[in-house]
């Protein structure tokens, strides 16, 4: 069962008083991603990757798990993909070919993580960083004002279920000119990422150099770390920025725009990729 919000009945309370109604709320159910693949010495495996709280809908529980395999650095390209299976409702199965052996215990992860945040299943920082980007130039995107300026309108528009709900991030990637390429929802903002990039992958379009990526909420530290992994130097959001994806976005030469809203924006790192053009004087 594939749907991305469920009505509840409520009690909805006012100053007038109290009524009985409905209340659209967005749905959230587990998902175990199992990873298949042969160790060195040849012999077949199937190892529980992890379980993440996410939000279902038709076909992206698959783009979720390719997306959370390229930015957790198990694979480096589509083809070592051999077989994406969705085993039911909550489980979905990639085979790797059998030249791709990973290294399950490097990522350090709890076998649980939560729908608010991906980070803490880590148990050190150091740990993610230590993933190193499969996409290493940086790319030389420029981007106008007046297209920054549009990009939170555009993605309300394809907010469908949060219009409805309220309850969830989103993530949408944009090409140089503002044209809206891809959209995803998800009740975990870093669910709503690995969708878009799992995505973007299948569909042989990384990398990203010349994209740009905006998230509905916070830019955190492991969203940008997804970012890299993909080739993306171009991030913004819709919220703050955290200290730790500012140092981030520094050491891999990105471009990093938060509090973007009602035509402002403030640009942490990366300023030489916007084209300030005439209103220069008083952009900075």
């Amino acid at each position: 069962m594939n749907v991305s919000s469920h009505a509840f009945p409520v009690l909805k309370v006012n100053i007038a008083g109290a009524e009985n109604s409905a209340d659209d709320l967005a749905v959230e159910e587990p998902l175990e991603i199992r990873l298949s693949f042969l160790t060195e010495s040849g012999l077949p495996v199937i190892q529980p990757l992890s379980i993440t709280m996410r939000t279902p809908a038709p076909g992206q529980d698959m783009e979720l798990a390719a997306g959370f395999l390229l930015t957790e650095g198990i694979i480096q390209k589509k083809e070592d993909i051999q077989e994406l299976l969705q085993v039911d409702e909550h489980i979905v199965l990639i085979q790797l070919t059998d030249s791709v052996i990973p290294d399950i215990h490097r990522l350090e992860r709890h076998f649980y993580t939560s729908s608010s945040c991906g980070v803490c299943g880590k148990t050190s920082v150091d740990a993610v960083k230590t993933i190193c980007p499969v996409f290493t130039s940086p790319g030389f995107l420029s981007v106008s004002l007046q297209v920054i300026y549009q990009l939170p309108h555009r993605i309300r528009e394809m907010q469908n279920t949060f219009a409805a709900t309220g309850g969830l991030h989103a993530a949408a990637l944009f090409d140089g000119n503002g044209k809206l390429l891809l959209a995803r929802e998800d009740v975990g903002r870093h669910n709503a990422v690995d969708k878009l990039i799992g995505a973007a992958l299948l569909m042989n379009m990384l990398p990203l150099q010349q994209h740009i990526l905006l998230l509905s909420g916070r830019a955190s530290f492991e969203l940008n770390q997804k970012a890299t992994m993909a080739g993306l130097c171009f991030v913004c959001a819709i919220g703050a920025p955290s200290s730790l994806a500012v140092q981030l976005a520094a050491e891999r030469q990105m471009t990093l725009i938060g509090f973007l809203r009602n035509e402002r924006f403030n640009v942490y790192c990366g300023e030489n990729r916007v084209l300030v053009e005439q209103y220069a004087a008083n952009f900075y």
